[in-house]
């Protein structure tokens, strides 16, 4: 197999969700990044829309890189499909890997797993450890009310609006991921290391 053109790390639910668009747009992510010849990096999981994204970039010809904790291999929660599936001791491990073998970051819907990888991610660029594009697909306007939180807290002066134009916010993955992945081919050498 040849490299990957990109690697992508997707953040997202390990359940469906009560909505069929979100398993449609997950399935969809993972179409584009193979068909793109790319990488998915991701956290190894095989259920929910971890699994969906996994099956549809293998399916599309691409790679897919799961990183998982030992605990949750232990779960059987891994998904052995992978192309690379790395099983490390801690999160922080596994967060700090899945960012090392990425070019750029994109949160789907999810859960509390979700948002915290996602606001780590966003926070490590802010502080300068690395410059890789972050994403965040409102599918379904399931981000709505965060991203009005979010506007309330540069209101209060908690955050600067130059941070809130660290992350690209779209409702259509097309759109959303050639920009990221696009975005990403202008990344210096990233400071993860530092971490």
């Amino acid at each position: 197999m040849t490299a990957p053109h990109f690697s992508l790390c997707v953040y997202c639910g390990s359940r469906p969700g009560a909505r069929p668009e979100f398993t449609d747009a997950a399935r969809a992510v993972g179409h584009w990044i193979g068909s793109h010849g790319g990488q998915l990096v991701y956290g190894g999981g095989r259920n929910g829309l971890m699994g969906t994204v996994a099956q549809a970039t293998l399916d599309a010809g691409g790679r897919v890189v799961g990183i998982i904790p030992k605990a949750l291999v232990e779960k059987e929660w891994a998904n052995h499909s992978c192309t690379e599936l790395h099983v490390v001791d801690t999160m922080h491990e596994r967060k700090r890997l899945m960012a090392e073998k990425a070019d750029a970051f994109v949160a789907l819907p999810g859960g509390i797993g979700t948002f915290e990888e996602f606001f780590e991610v966003w926070t490590w660029r802010q502080l300068g450890y690395h410059d890789k594009p972050v994403g965040l697909l409102n599918l379904a306007g399931y981000y709505d009310g965060l991203m009005q939180f979010l506007r309330t807290s540069v209101e209060a002066q908690f955050m600067g609006a130059w941070q809130m134009d660290l992350i690209r916010v779209d409702s259509d993955a097309h759109r959303l991921l050639p920009e990221l992945v696009q975005a990403a081919g202008l990344s210096p050498t990233p400071q993860l290391d530092a971490i």
